[in-house]
């Protein structure tokens, strides 16, 4: 096993968000399916990944139950289920050494928030030495305002941000049709 299909934050907490109404991408649970099918087809590891913050109070709190993952998204018993508390899939989990222990070199990078931990962990992802693959239309993200003017980056704009910080410096961009050739 070379690879691996890392599914990032897939959960309900996000759809608890008003924001949730305006997501780049409702199909996300379909896509992420689609590469669940064509990494299990080809013997390859799939790692379930939810974020969590417990006791904040806040819809990634776990006491409020919403830290899991969107229906229609069915993990195997033998695949890991991680659950992180920084924004990459790495620092605070034991990702790397569950891809160590597979033999993994290569990762396909799906998940919720397109700029935050799909983006940070094909990132760190990079820097740990891994072949990275973010399929952009496996991700999904919301609109985005400024910290400080209010003014808001729309998902096309977010989600092209993303593809030209990571293309060819982290990783290699890709489409689900791509890679499942239909």
């Amino acid at each position: 096993m070379k690879r691996a299909l890392i599914v990032i934050d897939v959960q309900e907490s996000f759809r608890q968000r008003p924001n949730w109404a305006e997501v780049s991408n409702p199909d996300v649970v379909g896509k992420v399916n689609q590469l669940v099918d064509l990494s299990r087809d080809a013997g390859d590891l799939v790692v379930w990944v939810l974020h969590a913050e417990p006791g904040s109070g806040g819809v990634f709190d776990p006491a409020l139950g919403h830290v899991r993952l969107i229906d229609g998204l069915k993990p195997l018993d033998d695949e890991p289920i991680l659950t992180k508390t920084a924004h990459n899939a790495f620092t605070t989990t034991n990702l790397q050494q569950q891809l160590t222990m597979h033999g993994v070199r290569e990762l396909l990078i799906s998940g919720i928030r397109t700029e935050q931990c799909c983006e940070t962990t094909t990132r760190v992802g990079s820097d740990l030495g891994f072949d990275m693959t973010f399929v952009t239309d496996a991700t999904a993200t919301t609109p985005l305002p400024h910290w400080r003017t209010g003014k808001v980056l729309g998902v096309e704009e977010i989600i092209e941000r993303t593809e030209y910080v990571l293309a060819g410096r982290f990783a290699r961009i890709s489409d689900v049709a791509t890679l499942t050739g239909s």
